[in-house]
């Protein structure tokens, strides 16, 4: 039985469910597997837009499980250090993973984002929150650093660096309100909503054009990683050449002008 349920609440959407309930959806060697599977498996399904993640039950995901551990088959053997890199480079290689899906992912947040939890909302584009959740770095208070799974890299960016290292220093906990304060979420809604109002920002998304989101996803993202502003203008003006020529402009042109919705077919 798998752990992660993916749905099609609408053509578009993909509804990526972490389903470990009773866990609090805690990442286990089963769940890291199986959530890395349905992100390779949507990667390149051009029948799905966008990505809404979501967590099953009361939570989002309550980080590693702590009880039983993540160490999957292949580390069998292994010593000690060398089973810990294979858990911990499992656990990571989600972030990539998510950075680099063609569909922008949007985060329905229910309960609790601690730990690995939280790394996957920070990697995904788009946070919405339901009231009853709440974001930590759980590392940190568990004997560990802070800085673990892309969360020391991707915090300070969406945050800004002061905010990011008090949450990474103290790991308390993060209630909604606060995470909409200060940027970390977009929105806070009701809980048991939160997957309804990720929907409804994923319908804005589906309304542009296929390739255009996707070149934006990919440019917007590099523009962390780039040094000047210079280098950042280069890459939009290589990427906006691209986009002129998939027919995706005129089609959005012509809807304007007959006052209709455009009907883009991906070339």
């Amino acid at each position: 039985m798998s752990t992660v349920d993916i749905t099609r609440p609408r053509d578009g959407v993909a509804l990526v469910t972490l389903n470990r309930p009773a866990s609090l959806n805690a990442m286990n060697a089963a769940l890291i597997a199986d959530l890395s599977a349905a992100f390779a498996t949507l990667k390149d399904d051009r029948a799905y837009r966008v990505i809404v993640l979501t967590g099953a039950g009361r939570a989002f995901c309550a980080g590693l499980d702590l009880k039983e551990g993540a160490t999957p088959p292949e580390a069998a053997g292994l010593g000690r250090v060398q089973s810990g890199l294979v858990v911990q480079q499992a656990i990571a290689a989600l972030v990539p993973a998510m950075r680099g899906m063609r569909q922008p992912i949007i985060a329905a947040v229910n309960g609790a984002a601690s730990g690995g939890g939280l790394a996957l909302t920070l990697a995904s584009d788009i946070r919405i929150a339901a009231a009853s959740a709440r974001f930590n770095v759980a590392f940190v208070r568990i004997g560990l650093s802070g800085c673990d799974i892309g969360v020391s890299w991707l915090l300070p960016r969406l945050i800004g660096a002061s905010r990011a290292y008090e949450l990474m220093l103290t790991g308390r906990f993060l209630p909604a309100a606060e995470a909409k304060e200060i940027g970390l979420v977009l929105d806070v809604v009701p809980d048991g909503q939160v997957v309804d109002a990720a929907l409804k920002e994923a319908e804005l998304i589906i309304a542009n054009s296929p390739f255009g989101v996707q070149m934006t996803k990919e440019v917007m993202w590099s523009q962390l990683e780039i040094g000047s502003l210079a280098a950042g203008i280069d890459l939009e003006n290589r990427t906006q050449l691209l986009a002129s020529h998939t027919g995706d402009m005129v089609e959005a042109v012509a809807a304007f002008m007959e006052k209709r919705p455009p009907r883009y077919g991906d070339q």
